[in-house]
């Protein structure tokens, strides 16, 4: 039997701190073998040079950027891990600074070979706390904190608290679920970073129970997290219906959704996630004879219409 390799995706816009991170996971006496691809942009390659020596393999795709012409490179280069993944127990990508995420993430809905060996434990983004303001306008930079599971506030020692305080808060308001830790050359308890299973809303939940609760995180930003908390059983039928007619509406807003929802009272969760038009589910932990069932969603994107998506969402229960 193969066993499902967990992918960290490292992202964050130019300068932020990326190659520190990994070099940072690298060094660490977690025991863990890891391989690593490092994507950049242009021609000539320089990261893996400022990647110190390690005992990890160090792929490089320097032929376009991993977001658009490269995403078939990526595929191809996992599937050959794949077929010697008994020489690995983690796979680190490292994206380029100007990186939109989201392709990166649909690679492991698209291809049948990662998604059925691979397990996406986190995406985790470093922001700069000093220069991010100057960036903050830029789609990339947004798009990064927006799908972010972990952020890293790094460069701390440039900022006020005062300063580390704001930022934040405007982070919350773009990206509700993400753990956020401030960090000075990206140091970290390396179980902050590797092994978290993000994509789990119970890990965010025990973050800021209220985060899920109506009154949440109104603002007046663009980007946005919004969040629906029902009790229930869904109609399998309903939600696919509904969920495919969401994507096709508004696809290209939404970055990111996660779910787990009672479907049809089946005995186990169902744990779904969706990146933009692409959707991928599957069962999830059983319910407790004693638990309360809740269905719990969460969208992260752009000019989201809250509204809309909670009164869709209703149509869906039984």
């Amino acid at each position: 039997m193969s066993r499902s390799i967990p992918i960290t995706v490292i992202t964050g816009y130019l300068g932020s701190g990326k190659t520190t991170l990994l070099n940072q996971i690298l060094t660490f006496e977690h025991g863990k073998k890891i391989a690593v691809i490092v994507n950049e942009f242009g021609d000539i390659g320089i990261d893996s040079q400022l990647v110190i020596d390690a005992d990890e393999e160090i792929l490089e795709m320097n032929n376009g950027c991993i977001c658009c012409t490269v995403r078939g490179d990526l595929i191809r280069i996992i599937g050959n891990l794949l077929k010697k993944q008994e020489k690995f127990d983690h796979l680190v990508i490292e994206t380029t600074g100007l990186a939109d995420p989201a392709p990166v993430i649909q690679s492991f809905f698209v291809d049948e070979a990662m998604h059925s060996q691979t397990e996406l434990d986190a995406v985790v983004t470093v922001v700069d706390a000093k220069h991010i303001w100057n960036h903050w306008d830029s789609s990339e930079a947004q798009e990064q904190i927006a799908f972010a599971d972990v952020i890293l506030l790094n460069k701390m020692d440039l900022v006020s608290s005062e300063q580390a305080d704001l930022l934040e808060q405007r982070i919350r308001t773009a990206n509700a679920i993400a753990k956020i830790y401030r960090t000075q050359n990206c140091e970290l308890e390396i179980d902050a970073i590797l092994g978290v299973k993000a994509f789990d809303l119970k890990n965010a939940l025990s973050i800021d129970p209220e985060f899920l609760q109506e009154a949440a995180h109104e603002h007046d930003e663009t980007v946005s997290s919004i969040s629906i908390v029902e009790t229930g059983s869904v109609s399998s039928d309903k939600l696919t219906t509904w969920l495919n007619q969401l994507v096709q509406a508004q696809g290209q807003n939404i970055f990111r959704m996660k779910g787990i929802l009672n479907v049809d009272d089946e005995d186990r969760r169902f744990v779904f996630q969706g990146v933009h038009m692409l959707l991928d589910g599957r069962p999830g932990k059983p319910w407790k004879p004693d638990e309360q069932r809740r269905n719990e969603m969460v969208f992260i994107g752009r000019d989201l219409p809250k509204a809309v998506l909670k009164e869709g969402f209703q149509s869906c229960l039984v």
